[in-house]
Parts: C-alpha cells; structure tokens; sequence
C-alpha cells in the first residue's frame, strides 16, 4: 500500500515537473524571438501542448478507428462496407439498437423529471433540511457506476424458492409468501432492462437535482413576486414562469444525460453481462473486440456510436454559444 501512494506521488510530480519544463522551454523560444513576433507567437506556443495531445489522444485514434470500419476482422484487408451491412443485417445487433433507443428514450427525461421533482420540492425546505435532503440524493454520485452497479445486483439477487433470500426486492416478495422472482431474468416488455434505468437514474438524479436546483435559485424573485401578486398559482408560476427560464439548463442536463446513456456500458456489463435480452451497443462492441476479437465489426460500432453523437454535440455547442451572446 506505501509503495502504491509512493508510486502515485512520485508520477504526479514527475508529470508536474514534466508539464513546466515543457512550458518553460517554450517561453524561453518564444523570447528568442524579435520584436512583436514573441507577442504574436507566445499563445500558439501555450496552447501548442495542448493541440498536440488531442491530435494524439483524440483525432489519431478516431482517424485510426473509421479506417478499421472498413477493414475485416483482423485488419489485414479492406471490405468496404461489409462491417456495417453485417451488423445490421443480424436480428441481434437490431435487438441490441432497440434496447440502446429505449435507454436513450427514457432515462434523459426521467433525470430531467427526477431532478426537477427533487430541486423544486427541495427549494421550499429550510437552508438546513435542504442541505440534508440535497447531501443524501447526491451521494450516489460519489460511487463508481460498477459499484453501484454491483450494489443493485443484490437487491435484485434471486436465491431458490425455501431459501434466504439475499435481495431486498425479493425479500419483500417473499415475506408476502409469494416465490422469488429472477428480476434481471424478466425480459416481458423490456422489464429488466427497466430496472437496469433505475439504477442508473438513482445514480443521475443528483447531477441533475443540483444544476436544476442552481437554475430555479437563479430565477429572479421579482418576477415570482410580480406572478403571485398578479394572482398566479404556485403550478402556473412553475410551468409558465420558472420552467421557461431555466430552459438552457434543462437542455443541458438532458444532453449530458444522453451522452451518458448513449455510451453506457459498465452498468449492464456487471449486472447482466447482456444477458436476457439487455444487450447494448457499448456492451456489444467491448463483446466484439475483447471476446469475439472482431476489430472491424467493433470498430463499424464505434463509428455509429460517434455518427450518432456529433450532431448532438454540435448541438450542444451551439446552445452554449447562444447563452453566452444572450
């Protein structure tokens, strides 16, 4: 355990001293220069590391993956489109699209309803029973998605009927003298992929609570009063007032949230593994790659996923750009 602190300490000042050897060696370049070209050139040369690592870190290996798309498994020759035609045309990969789109419809706007449910009940609490309230919803946010993940497996832990049964839910169900149910094992109706967007709702509810609730303590009070004095109700007030307002922040914990969704993996690979019909396209493409060991199929989901997610970043951006010039 020392060794292991050591070791991280003496990474973290090796990185440190790395990062200001690296920017005092650019100064002293751009001080070499003449006359106005070290005022011209110094922030490129500042923001020069900064560039450098996402070309290699980020625009590299997405360059790198689109060209692995059309390449065959193994990476030695290029087929096209195949990987693509393939994966779609399997009823599996079909069903795996299907489970990921309904994660995508539910869990944003669930966050988003949570959330708002929670900041608004929240705001009418005194300063000291708020921050208790807020304190308890936000803690799921301090643990990891794998150990919250590992936490909900229990409660929905199943053990033969006649036994102990170590799940919450099934505790329940048994204490009412009815048998135990599989909850992960339900796949009517997408049920267990349900319970899987518990978990993680209970995991993103206080992300959500606190923008949202930062967002209605912004909203100014004079409005508020002017509603109330103009004989408006606490919901007209609500809908017609405080939503409207806190509009930007709405869009930008859904879009979070959706990020999240769109990429969830950790959550259904402890819990399920994908099993009974809760596979999604994160998990399938970790199966593809690390299992199947498919890079051009792994990699053709990959740049779905990325299809899929720039134009909601590109939305994203803009959204900011038009809050910022308002």
């Amino acid at each position: 355990m020392v060794s292991q602190v050591l070791s991280t300490v003496l990474t973290v000042l090796a990185g440190v001293t790395a990062a200001l050897a690296v920017y005092w060696v650019l100064n002293k370049l751009a001080e070499a220069l003449p006359g106005r070209w070290e005022t011209r050139i110094k922030p490129y040369l500042y923001i020069a590391p900064a560039i450098a690592a996402i070309g290699v870190y980020l625009v590299y290996p997405t360059i790198v993956t689109i060209v692995d798309s059309f390449k065959n498994s193994d990476g030695s020759g290029f087929v096209g489109l195949d990987n693509f035609s393939e994966l779609l045309g399997t009823p599996a990969f079909r069903q795996t699209l299907l489970n990921s789109l309904l994660w995508i419809a539910i869990v944003p706007a669930a966050c988003i309803v949570v959330g708002l449910l929670v900041a608004a009940l929240a705001d009418r609490l005194s300063p000291k029973a708020e921050k208790a309230a807020k304190t308890i919803i936000f803690m799921p946010m301090a643990i990891s998605a794998v150990g919250s993940a590992t936490v909900w497996r229990f409660m929905y832990a199943t053990q033969p009927a006649g036994t102990p049964q170590t799940g919450l839910l099934n505790g329940f169900v048994t204490a009412f003298g009815h048998d135990p149910v599989p909850w992960l094992q339900q796949s009517t109706l997408h049920s267990n992929s349900m319970l899987l967007m518990v978990m993680l709702l209970w995991g993103q509810a206080g992300f959500s609570m606190v923008l949202l609730s930062a967002a209605i303590k912004g909203v100014p009070a004079d409005t508020l009063e002017a509603a109330r004095l103009d004989g408006a109700g606490e919901m007209r007030i609500f809908w017609r007032i405080i939503i409207p307002q806190i509009r930007g922040t709405l869009i930008t914990v859904f879009v979070t949230v959706l990020i999240t969704v769109m990429k969830i993996f950790d959550v259904i690979y402890v819990m399920t593994n994908g099993s009974f019909n809760t596979n999604v396209v994160g998990l399938e493409f970790f199966n593809q790659l690390y299992t199947n060991y498919d890079y051009g199929h792994a990699s053709a989901i990959v740049v779905m996923l990325l299809i899929a997610i720039v134009p909601i970043m590109i939305y994203q951006i803009r959204h900011f750009r038009a809050e910022e010039s308002a």
